[in-house]
């Protein structure tokens, strides 16, 4: 098992010599405007030679310190709801280049059960499974104690399965992780129907993984996306061309250097980015995004959907204007002004009065999932 908690520390302390830098590169700003006007002189000259050595000090202590107490400690954090949830964030945040440096703190996608992985050999499951796929920033354990998974394994006598995995990755990558790790599971297990329930970002990776294909997606018979940002979410957009504005000016600069760090699968919800093409060899930085490629719904499924807003009426000026809070209902419900994905409106539904984090575990949400999956399934 990885030594989460060793690797934990380390970059806790990087990440404080970082924000010392960034803080730096800010006084650095001010001083070079506060001075601009006096030129470099003697006092010019030692408040940068003072600064620089304070400064470069507390980066330099930090990635010391860093290294002296990370050896002290040892453990796994992942297994429990705290710790997985601490390791959810990193990765949604930093999971892409986590996954590059080959931190221990990157998750894979794996299948979990009470919190540890399983290979899918090991899995006891019957002919007809639900696979519930996380959004970002989650783990399995979002899903909630008396989940969704726990009440149709009891109603409609269905093997729920639950993946983990790192939301910071390309929504593809992660994609045809999940087309892989499901590959894997129809070779050991004879399996007649799948469904795929995606909350949020897990939406678009179910989505993706069906545009992977393999020997498992003629098993599939529905999928359920719930609050998924088909054609974009808004606060993606937004942190985009916040960024861009705040590199203007010196004194802000470091501030959009933060927010250009985010990872790859948070830049991808900017659009609702499902293929390869939607980013390789693309600037993440440009301004206008270049329009995504469109992944049609696999055949031979029912796809569903569950769209929500925080106001009763979807019409009401709120609503239209946040939704759920994180995601639009047109953009839940696959539609936009540029864009239609393709589901049918008597597929989908929209409830009100309900935010983006609901969808992982209420009534209402439940009583049309298991009106959906117990459905006789559409031929091949």
């Amino acid at each position: 098992m990885a030594d989460e908690l060793r690797a934990l520390t380390r970059l806790t302390f990087d990440e404080l010599g970082l924000a010392t830098g960034g803080i730096g590169q800010i006084h650095q700003a001010i001083a070079d405007r506060a001075f601009g006007a006096a030129g470099s002189g003697t006092p010019r000259a030692i408040h940068d030679a003072i600064a620089g050595a304070v400064y470069g000090g507390l980066r330099a202590g930090a990635s010391l310190a860093g290294r002296g107490v990370a050896p002290l400690v040892s453990g796994t954090v992942s297994d429990s709801p705290r710790g997985a949830a601490v390791l959810a964030v990193l990765n949604g945040l930093r999971g892409d280049t986590l996954e590059r440096e080959g931190s221990n703190l990157a998750s894979a996608m794996e299948f979990r059960v009470d919190g540890r992985p399983v290979a899918p050999a090991d899995l006891t499951v019957s002919p007809r499974i639900v696979v519930f796929v996380h959004g970002l920033f989650e783990t399995e354990f979002a899903w909630g104690r008396e989940s969704y998974g726990a009440r149709l394994a009891r109603d409609l006598d269905v093997t729920p399965l639950y993946v983990r995995f790192n939301t910071g990755r390309h929504i593809s990558e992660n994609g045809r992780s999940l087309a892989a790790l499901l590959d894997e599971l129809v070779e050991c297990h004879e399996i007649s129907q799948i469904a795929l329930v995606g909350h949020s970002m897990g939406g678009l990776v179910a989505r993706s993984a069906c545009h992977a294909g393999g020997e498992w997606t003629p098993a599939v018979r529905h999928t359920v996306t719930l609050g998924t940002p088909h054609t974009g979410a808004p606060l993606e957009s937004a942190v985009h061309y916040a960024s861009a504005a705040l590199g203007v000016a010196p004194e802000t600069r470091p501030f959009a250097g933060f927010l250009r760090r985010r990872s790859a699968g948070i830049r991808d919800l900017r659009s609702g980015s499902l293929a390869d093409e939607d980013w390789q060899g693309r600037d993440p930085e440009a301004l206008r995004a270049a329009a995504c490629a469109e992944v049609p719904l696999l055949k031979g499924a029912a796809h569903h959907f569950v769209a929500a807003t925080i106001t009763q009426d979807a019409a009401h000026p709120v609503g239209r204007l946040v939704g759920d809070w994180l995601v639009l209902q047109p953009s839940a419900s696959g539609r936009s002004r540029a864009r239609v994905i393709g589901f049918r409106a008597e597929d989908g539904v929209h409830l009100g009065g309900m935010h983006h984090l609901a969808l992982l575990n209420h009534p209402r949400v439940y009583e049309h999932l298991r009106e959906w999956l117990s459905r006789a399934p559409r031929a091949g």
